[in-house]
């Protein structure tokens, strides 16, 4: 019933006079295959005798007397998945079945959260592939004004973009795995503290997760709605499978706490690591503050190197993220996690900048040639990026700073902002054919 507030159980465990049970009782909401699993991991408020409550982590078999399930909920999509409510009156668990100490609970279940988040990116990415590649297919068969609409630019323009957004969430999905990863170097389960292990790394990079479940999940939302809009009419109807697949994406947004959530959960926990010196943002917001007082810097690669342009344009809105978290830091203070508004755009504005830099990473790593898939992509998802952020940090300029302050903040946001435009138009060309071609995503 808690919802996005994990926290925020009113499911109640007491321990027994002879200390050998925990009774619990509360109601469990949305429960994924709740009418099917014979065991289940829950999370209740122990409440002792003098009152204080402590969240723990129980495990409840369907076996147990008191438990049972409500009817199967009416959804709008993912109708394959069986959804319930879970009921527990007066449910005796053995002491033994409480998971992990007692009031630690919330590490369990954040770190859950953090499994999710980070899972759903490559499930949002599998999902927008299979929809482009319905969506290119149904192209090359429509006839409209006597030729096929994968002809229009139009069309083209929206294969070219579906395909360049999974690509920037496919970056910043596997990276994040990486980063995830290289905290589990010799890792194996055999070893004493390999939950622990699992649970740091994962939290050492809960932001991040944060970040992919929030921009896959949106790009899965952008990619199903224009493939119901290629489709047309079709699209509307239950024959075709891109009507099911707009109905399935809408409920990522919401579970494994709402987007709305994660946002604030991103700037507020890299504001956290930083506060506790564990990232190393006030150095570099100084360090954009010094460039800033010194005049432009040259100090990027020559204009010869692979991607030098697509380099300083991410260099650039680094320190535009650096200079927003500044300023608001300085203007509210301790007050600032009580601005959600003001929150919500500097995660927009971090999230651009992962992808942009995941992306770059990407194409880089790979060697991607001129004019390649993935460079010309890379190009697409910088210049975007650069665009889109420049415009959430004028926002929060204006929420941050007033009169002179302001004028001076928003020259430097526009200098920090400048970027050599491309030719969008050719390069969302070549990325349709390639993808009209293979009838799939391409990113190559």
């Amino acid at each position: 019933q808690a919802g996005s507030d994990a926290l925020a159980t009113r499911t109640t465990a007491k321990l027994s006079a002879d200390g050998q049970t925990y009774v619990l009782n509360g109601q469990k909401m949305w429960i994924t295959n709740g009418a099917k699993a014979h065991f289940y991991t829950v999370f209740a408020r122990i409440v002792d005798p003098d009152g204080s409550e402590h969240f723990s982590a129980f495990l409840i078999e369907r076996t147990f007397a008191g438990v049972s399930t409500g009817h199967e909920e009416k959804k709008m999509g993912i109708k394959g998945s069986s959804t319930c409510a879970v009921f527990l009156d007066n449910v005796a668990v053995p002491a033994a079945n409480l998971l992990g100490e007692k009031g630690r609970g919330h590490i369990i279940a954040f770190n859950i959260l953090n499994v999710g988040r980070l899972k759903l990116g490559p499930f949002a990415v599998g999902g927008a592939k299979n929809v482009l590649a319905l969506s290119a297919k149904y192209a090359k068969e429509r006839k409209a004004f006597h030729t096929t609409i994968a002809e229009f630019g139009v069309i083209q323009h929206k294969l070219a973009e579906m395909c360049t957004r999974i690509y920037a969430a496919e970056s910043i999905s596997y990276r994040t795995v990486g980063l995830v990863e290289s905290q589990l170097t010799n890792f194996s389960w055999d070893q004493p503290d390999a939950a622990q292990r699992e649970m740091k790394a994962f939290e050492e990079f809960a932001a991040e997760c944060s970040i992919v479940k929030v921009y896959a999940s949106e790009m899965l939302d952008y990619v199903v709605d224009e493939g119901v809009q290629i489709h047309g009419g079709y699209g509307y109807h239950q024959d075709y499978a891109v009507e099911r697949a707009y109905r399935d994406s809408r409920i990522n947004r919401i579970f494994e706490g709402t987007n709305e959530i994660n946002r604030l959960l991103t700037t507020g926990m890299l504001l956290k690591r930083a506060m506790r010196g564990q990232l190393g943002l006030v150095k570099a917001a100084q360090a954009v503050t010094a460039e800033i007082l010194s005049g432009p810097s040259a100090d990027f690669d020559s204009e010869d190197a692979p991607f030098a342009e697509e380099t300083r344009i991410v260099a650039n809105a680094k320190k535009i993220a650096l200079m927003a978290l500044g300023l608001a830091f300085q203007k509210f203070m301790t007050e600032l996690e009580k601005q959600q508004e003001v929150l919500s755009g500097l995660a927009d504005i971090i999230m651009d900048v992962f992808a942009m830099e995941s992306a770059l990473l990407r194409a880089r790593k790979t060697q991607a040639a001129p004019e390649s898939q993935a460079a010309d992509m890379t190009q697409l998802i910088v210049r975007d990026g650069m665009a889109h952020l420049e415009v959430a940090a004028r926002d929060l300029l204006g929420a941050c700073s007033e009169g002179d302050s302001l004028k001076t903040n928003m020259a430097v946001l526009r200098r920090f902002a400048r970027y050599e435009p491309v030719n969008s138009v050719a390069l969302r060309r070549r990325i349709a054919r390639r993808v009209l071609l293979a009838e799939r995503y391409v990113a190559a």
